[in-house]
């Protein structure tokens, strides 16, 4: 390193349990959003909700929370005080989440159990966690940019993060077998309360790890050991300006599309599409979150650079592209072979998502006093677009996959779901690919110069 970098501690690699305190932060609102998304969809239609009013629930907190982290990333530009946020955002999301997965507390209350009253409380709790999802969300991605000026340790706060999704990922699904198998859903108040105990048990495992963040990290001092130029806060007609902030947006919301709506698909796709055992449902996502638990754990030995980062992320879109193409092929007869695509969605998810965050770094710079509202602005997007893509695709799934299978329907064939997980995620990964190829990195400066020491030392 050159001497200035020497003489300045914020541009020196941070050291490893820095980076572990910092990645267990978002554990709760991981393992909350990976049962959002996993099984939403599926317990509202198990419980009699038609998929037009499961989406309305669904599109409802995708709007809260892509509103929220515009307030929110606005309010910590202004005000800071990072982990306030955090603790507050993770205190809305402990006590509402439980009401989404939980039955609907104003019809025991009214003795009502109207379809409209059931639509009516599970988006409006669905709204209320999402509020303080956001505000968990902003918080967190901001602070990576505050911690350190160093390239490096910035991609390892967001590959050390990336990596405890997947660990969070991974013990949804490990309750979710437990649950399934010990409770059988014979009707809907067994439905009920097979998802309120993974509920509750997700609540309790997020909390304990919201706890030892806490404890283990300090509010960020970046801004205030910087000069004033670079942390007075930055106007948003600043970033508006910038042709990579768009690039770099356009980028992170094609990549969230992939995630969400794919993992909002998953399990309906190997129930209903591939007709296989009620166990895969949990054991197909858990592949995928391993291989990403494992490909993140990797990229965090990586010395960065922008050049870098677009190659990565290529080869994690070149890789759903195909991943795609094989699940819209893919017959029932040959069912199993879902588990060897789940290894290369695993790898090409941790690929698209650790460079994709790492490129808001890479925008961001040492211009921290803008921070979170690129965080939240590009949150806002990717709420708003994935909200939008699954009220679409949920509004027209009429009918069941099962049903149109047993009615002597060809056993491969192009439903809403086999679009939702394997032809969207698929276009999106081509589109992402093609904006990333175009990117000028280099011209942000943060990644310029790509520091050699091992990383989280």
């Amino acid at each position: 390193m050159t001497g200035g970098s020497e003489e300045d501690p914020f541009t020196k690699p941070i050291g490893r349990w820095s980076v572990f305190f910092y990645g267990v932060g978002h554990m709760l609102n991981d393992i909350t959003a990976s049962c959002w998304f996993t099984y939403l969809l599926l317990f509202l239609t198990q419980i009699g909700l038609s998929p037009r009013d499961a989406a309305i629930v669904m599109l409802s907190g995708q709007v809260a929370d892509g509103f929220a982290t515009i307030f929110t990333g606005e309010l910590i530009d202004r005000f800071g005080h990072f982990k306030v946020w955090h603790a507050a955002g993770s205190l809305l999301v402990a006590i509402s989440f439980s009401s989404v997965f939980g039955g609907c507390l104003p019809c025991s209350i009214l003795h009502n159990d109207s379809l409209t009253l059931e639509t009516f409380s599970y988006s409006m709790f669905a709204a209320i966690f999402n509020i303080g999802w956001a505000a968990t969300q902003v918080s967190h991605m901001a602070m990576v940019n505050c911690i350190s000026l160093n390239s490096t340790s910035r991609v390892a706060l967001t590959s050390c993060r990336n990596a405890f999704t997947m660990v969070a990922n991974l013990g949804l699904y490990a309750i979710a077998l437990v649950v399934f198998g010990v409770i059988k859903a014979g009707s809907k108040e067994d439905t009920e309360t097979q998802y309120r105990w993974i509920a509750y048990s997700s609540i309790t495992i997020g909390c304990c790890f919201v706890i030892i963040f806490l404890m283990g990290t300090k509010e960020p001092r970046l801004r205030l050991d910087l000069r004033e130029t670079s942390r007075a806060r930055i106007p948003w007609v600043y970033w508006f300006r910038k042709l990579l902030y768009y690039q770099v947006a356009m980028v992170y919301l094609l990549t969230r599309l992939v995630l969400n709506v794919s993992q909002a698909y998953l399990a309906f796709f190997v129930i209903d599409d591939l007709q296989m055992d009620q166990s895969a449902k949990a054991l197909v996502p858990a592949i995928i979150y391993i291989c990403s638990f494992v490909v993140s754990v990797l990229l965090q030995e990586i010395p960065w650079n922008g050049r870098r980062l677009k190659a990565y992320y290529t080869a994690g879109g070149i890789i759903w592209i195909f991943c795609g193409a094989a699940i819209l092929l893919l017959p029932r007869n040959i069912s199993s072979f879902m588990y060897a695509i789940s290894v290369f969605i695993g790898i090409a998810n941790a690929l698209m998502m650790v460079t994709a965050i790492s490129m808001q770094s890479v925008l961001v710079g040492a211009e921290v006093g803008g921070c979170a509202f690129v965080c939240g602005s590009l949150s806002f997007l990717d709420k708003m677009s994935c909200g939008l893509a699954l009220y679409v695709l949920q509004s027209h799934q009429s009918t069941s996959p099962r049903t149109q299978l047993n009615n002597n329907q060809p056993s491969a064939y192009l439903s809403v779901t086999r679009y939702g997980l394997g032809l969207v995620p698929a276009l999106c990964s081509f589109v992402g690919v093609a904006v990333t190829f175009f990117m000028e990195l280099e011209a942000g400066g943060s990644l310029s110069k790509p520091l050699r020491e091992p990383l989280l030392e």
